[in-house]
Formats: C-alpha cells, structure tokens, sequence
C-alpha cells in the first residue's frame, strides 16, 4: 500500500481516545442482520484505527457465558453508533435499542452516540433532531466524507475543510474503482482486476474494502490462486481485518484445500466469530468434507452450522438456504420445505437483477419445492447475470445436483434443471 496515502489518510481519520476507567470499549455498534457486511467493514475500520469495537456476534461469543450483556457492553463502551435503515425501524429491539442509547446520553457526562443512515428510510420524529450521517449513498460500505464525518462525531469534534476536500477525493476515486471492478467482473477480465489491486491511491489505502471486492470477484471466476498475493497484501495492511481472512478461508476451500481452509474459518468460530458470513463458508468446507469422504457427521455439522448462522441472523437468505438444503439431504423433508418457505419469504420468488447469488437462491428454493422448470430458467438468469464466474457457478450445480438426487428427480427435470450450467468452465 502506499505508505503517503495513509499517512494523509490518518492526519485526517483520527483515532480512539484513550479509554477511561471501566470502560472495555471505544465504541458500541447497534445493527440489524441485514446491514451485516456493511458493519463488517466499518468494524474492520474502526479496528484498524485501534478503536476497540463492541460488535455482538464476536463478543458475546467469546463471554463465558454471556458473562456479557448487552447492557454491560453499553456500560463498558465510551460511545456508540446506530446503524440505522429499513430494516432497522422494523425491529422492536432495535426501537427499545435507540431509546437506551437516547436515555444513556442524557444522563450520563461524555457518551455520546452517532446514527449512521443506510438508507432513505425516515429518522423517527423523536430523531429528528439527532446529529446523523448519511451514507444513502455509499451503501457497500462506510468511506470518504461520511467516514470521516462519523469518526470526527465520535469525537464531537467538526471536520475541519481540509478533511472534507480529502473525502471528497476518496469519495470520487472510490466510486470509479467500483465501476471499474464490476465491469472487470461482467467482462472476465482477470489481468484488469489484478492490476486494479495493485492500486495506491488513497481509497485503496484507507481500507480493505476495495481490495476485498476484487479478491472476491476473483474467487467467483475460480482464479483463487490469484486471489491469494491479493489477500497478502491485504491482510499485511490490515492485520486487525475480518473480511480478508474469510476470503482465505473462502479460496482455500474452492481450492479443495480444507485443511488450510478449516484452519483459517474454525481459528475465527472459536475466537467468537458467528456472523453469517463465518459460519456459512465454515459450513461449507464440513460439506466439503462430507463429498469427500460420505461421512454422515459432517453432514450434520454442516448443516448445524448453517442453521446456527440463520436463527442468528433470520433475513440471511444464504445461510437460510443452505440450511434447507443440508436438511433435504439428511432427509428431513418437512424441516426443508419449512426453511425454503422462509427464504422464500426474504428472496421471493424471480430474479434479482444484477445479483447472482441472490437469483440463485430463488432458483434453490424453487428446486427444493420440485418446480423444476421454473428453477432451470432461474438457474440459467443467474448464469447470465455473472456469465464469467465460473467458481460460482460451479459450485451451484454441485448443490443442484446434490438436491436433485435427493429428490429423486426424473432424467427431464434433471436435464430441465442442469441445463444452465451446461459451459466449458462449469465442466459441464
């Protein structure tokens, strides 16, 4: 990374205050499920500030048991910030959540809490009010201007003119780089991505973020190998970093490395790393194994893990999925029509523009409940959508074909359903 561009970065970002007695964290984030990755990533750069970060799914994990509470973590923490979207304002909890946070700031001397909006969903009335950042724009994640607004508001301090021009510059380079690894994504073209993730301006430099997006990209054309020095870098610029190591985990076991891969994923689930993301590749590499070796035990596990991670976070569709089908194929068909009523619910029932997974989610689900028709021309949607990820696509017709044994499915709807992935790179 370039080391001027950091330092520029860090003149402008500045980090934690130091701790007063009692208190085990800087900061405190409030959040629902499904604004999940966004608050990976600002945990991800929070930490890699040094602020000490209350996130639930790892902490609470790691307390003995929950010897910590979510009100000791309250208690413990010198400010907070509240995620707030759509989603948000749906949850009662997270109604109750705002009004703790509301009555902690007026009465006790120096908390002080943030809201970060995700989206164009409306403050609350008694909200009003509030000082918020809007990052309605910036929805793959904290950066730039609005960045800088948050962790200066942690502060309570204005951002002074010279940081508002500098997350202005990062603001435009980070919208161009996107734009540019999507097309890169659409187009195949591995030699782009990674020239692109040798990049050294500041965007690139303040955070993982953008670096992660190309690693996975790459993971999704099965260039895994070429994912790996991607994640070097990255994971040497920031150590304190989740995403990237998930993405090892992520690459190792499409490499059919599991032993590396279940290295990497169950160092993090025993440091009290439960998020969905985790858990789902975690579960995926104990599937691995049972292909592997037709062991029923890892099966469960599997599926168990995947399970764990959806009534965790019940709007996961991707592990509430996999948890359907792990179910199918240990043969509790009633529990996996159940499931696939619930991701149903979440993803719906036709294709998601843009969104591979997501459409072949739609196109599982409908498997799962024998539409076999309308599942192979959903399948075939979600080929057109990523038509160069061959990773990807690979590793859907793996579970298609899994599911359709399970299901007993007729030669018609096995062709009906396969058909999509019928290209060289699905070796199909």
């Amino acid at each position: 990374m370039n080391n001027t561009a950091i330092k520029q970065w860090l003149q402008f970002a500045p980090g934690p205050a130091a701790l007063t007695s009692g208190k085990r964290f800087h900061v405190f984030i409030s959040y629902r499920s499904v604004n999940r990755l966004w608050v990976l990533q600002l945990y991800d750069l929070l930490r890699g500030l040094g602020y000490e970060v209350f996130l639930d799914q790892y902490v609470l994990a790691a307390a003995a048991p929950l010897a910590l509470s979510l009100n000791d973590a309250l208690a413990g923490s010198q400010t907070a910030i509240m995620i707030w979207s759509s989603a948000f304002e749906d949850s009662e909890w997270c109604m109750k959540e705002y009004n703790t946070l509301e009555n902690l700031e007026a009465a006790r001397t120096g908390f002080r809490y943030l809201i970060a909006k995700l989206d164009e969903a409306p403050l609350p009335p008694m909200a009003a009010g509030k000082i918020h950042v809007d990052f309605s724009q910036d929805r793959d994640g904290p950066s730039g201007s609005g960045l800088l607004r948050l962790l200066h508001g942690l502060h309570g301090k204005p951002l002074a003119p010279a940081a508002v021009q500098m997350a202005a510059l990062v603001d435009e380079e980070l919208r161009a780089a996107r734009l540019q690894i999507r097309a890169a994504r659409v187009n195949g073209d591995v030699e782009r991505l990674l020239v692109l993730s040798q990049s050294t301006g500041l965007a690139w430099a303040s955070s993982a973020a953008l670096g992660c997006e190309v690693a996975d990209v790459l993971i999704g054309m099965d260039r895994n190998e070429a994912a790996l020095p991607v994640l070097d870098r990255l994971e040497a610029a920031f150590p304190r970093a989740l995403r990237p190591k998930q993405l090892r985990g992520l690459a190792h076991a499409r490499m059919k490395h599991l032993q590396a891969a279940q290295d990497i994923l169950g160092s993090l689930y025993a440091s009290g790393a439960i998020d969905p993301e985790t858990l789902g590749i975690y579960a995926r590499t104990w599937m691995d194994r049972y292909r592997s070796t037709g062991q029923r035990r890892y099966l469960l596990k599997s599926r168990d893990l995947y399970r764990q991670a959806f009534e965790a976070a019940p709007k996961d569709y991707y592990t509430g999925i996999n948890a359907a089908s792990k179910s199918l194929l240990l043969g509790e068909r009633e529990t996996a029509a159940q499931l696939a009523q619930r991701v149903e619910g979440l993803v719906g029932a036709v294709a998601s523009p843009g969104d591979y997974w997501k459409t072949a989610t739609v196109a599982e689900v409908q498997l799962l409940q024998q539409r076999y028709d309308v599942a192979g021309n959903l399948f075939l949607q979600a080929v057109l959508q990523a038509p160069e990820e061959h990773g990807s696509h690979q590793s859907t017709r793996t579970q298609a074909i899994s599911l359709l044994d399970a299901l007993q499915a007729p030669p018609a709807a096995r062709q009906a359903v396969l058909a999509a992935f019928d290209h060289p790179g699905c070796n199909g």
